[in-house]
């Protein structure tokens, strides 16, 4: 059951024509896509954070490629001219008067919503992690301040056991638990260390990757690291001080086992949830996402809600692609609900994921819903399916750029809304 919230007093509510909950990717590129159709839109978009992050960048950090710093922009540098930041936290929603409620009892109003707040990464989920993490060998490159760690942790190692771990779906970016495997294999294959250093990936699922067409390319990699490899292990508890990783390890019948491992390093990808404010929210569906439509990003029961990003419950992969091309259907459609324009767009699913396999080479992973592969180059330019050192200057040396200054100015280049289908919207 939603939450109740305190007693609002909206007399006071301060009105907007649209708000965006969210100042993450998804919520800056469809504000910025919103004024590049009308620049004379009222926005306010709600976020109490002081900095921005490419987080797709922590992967490069955590080995070595790229320096922390070059990451994060201050919020109020990146936010697009004309927008109102509101600089607070959201405590809930009432869809009904079209309010969102922010945690010190103010209420903001609307007639379009969009909400993007991105998900939440539950470490305490994980026992013993908490006190842990940054210390002891226990790293992840999910978080700003720990990437630099990773890389300092895989120059340091010169033998030992070297523990990855990937969460449950659904989790941000389902190819970066992967990347910090394959890329520190590598540093420790070219230093002349991996023989002495034993590698071993815990998966909580049941394949290597999702979409069948890029495995063969990455178990390659798998056997050429001598990676031990691990299915339905889900990382359940950390003892740090004593180097020891426990797993639960679900059988063919059903049942679990619990398997102690002990490490020299750890590096830790923990489960991820929807927000506290959207899961216990009238937004959420039964699994705590918010529900929309997968093809419009319309909320399915409130006409006048849109969501995209992470906390959307759409089946894509949760990635930084995805959101450079449901920010433009985003704000497509929520003009088309303020009568400014006429033609509906859809999303189809796509995201990207550029499995960063070696220093060097990338298998450019690229697909829509039901897992089609839908690369954005010829093959005779760039084979997504195999490692080339083409998609690795994409991702290090185009897509940085283009996430700063076409992404978040609403320059939509390779992200032009289609035209909703009528079989799509069905």
């Amino acid at each position: 059951m939603p939450a109740l919230l305190p007693p609002t007093d909206t007399s006071r509510a301060d009105h907007h024509k649209v708000v965006i909950v969210g100042a993450g990717a998804a919520g800056i590129a469809t504000a910025s896509s919103l004024i590049a159709r009308d620049p004379s839109l009222d926005i306010a978009l709600i976020d109490p954070a002081e900095v921005h992050y490419y987080q797709p960048g922590w992967t490069m950090v955590g080995a070595g490629v790229f320096k922390a710093p070059s990451t994060a922009h201050t919020m109020a540098a990146t936010l697009p001219r004309g927008v109102r930041w509101i600089k607070a936290r959201v405590e809930g929603f009432d869809p009904q008067g079209q309010l969102v409620i922010l945690d010190d009892g103010r209420a903001v109003s609307y007639e379009q919503l969009v909400v993007c707040p991105g998900l939440k990464l539950d470490w305490q989920a994980i026992e013993g992690l908490g006190e842990t993490l940054g210390r002891n060998g226990v790293t992840s490159n999910y978080r700003y301040d720990l990437a630099p760690y990773t890389w300092q942790l895989v120059q340091n190692l010169k033998q030992g056991r070297a523990l990855f771990t990937q969460p449950p779906m659904p989790i941000k970016c389902a190819g970066a638990p992967q990347k910090a495997l394959y890329l520190s294999c590598d540093h420790w294959l070219r230093h002349g260390h991996l023989g002495n250093v034993r590698a071993s990936f815990f998966n909580a699922g049941a394949v290597l990757f999702g979409v069948p067409d890029y495995v063969p390319a990455l178990m390659s990699y798998i056997d050429k690291y001598g990676v031990d490899l691990n299915y339905q292990h889900r990382l359940t508890a950390v003892d740090g001080p004593n180097k020891r990783a426990t797993f639960t390890r679900t059988l063919p019948d059903g049942s679990s086992e619990t398997r102690v491992e002990t490490f020299d390093m750890l590096h830790v990808v923990p489960p991820q949830v929807a927000p506290d404010f959207i899961r216990h929210s009238p937004l959420a569906d039964a699994a705590g996402w918010v529900d929309v439509d997968p093809h419009t990003l319309r909320h399915r029961q409130f006409g006048n809600v849109h969501a995209l990003g992470d906390v959307a419950n759409t089946s894509n992969a949760k990635t930084a692609a995805a959101a450079r091309k449901q920010a433009p259907v985003v704000a497509n459609n929520v003009l088309v609900a303020l009568g400014r324009l006429s033609t509906l767009a859809q999303y189809d699913g796509y995201g990207s994921c550029p499995l960063t396999v070696e220093r060097g080479k990338i298998v450019l992973a690229e697909f829509t819903y039901g897992g089609k592969v839908a690369p954005s180059f010829p093959r005779w330019l760039l084979d997504g399916r195999k490692p080339t050192r083409l998609a690795w200057l994409l991702k290090a040396q185009i897509l940085p750029p283009l996430y700063w200054q076409a992404m978040l100015k609403g320059r939509e280049w390779l992200a032009k809304p289609q035209p909703l289908l009528v079989e799509a919207s069905q």
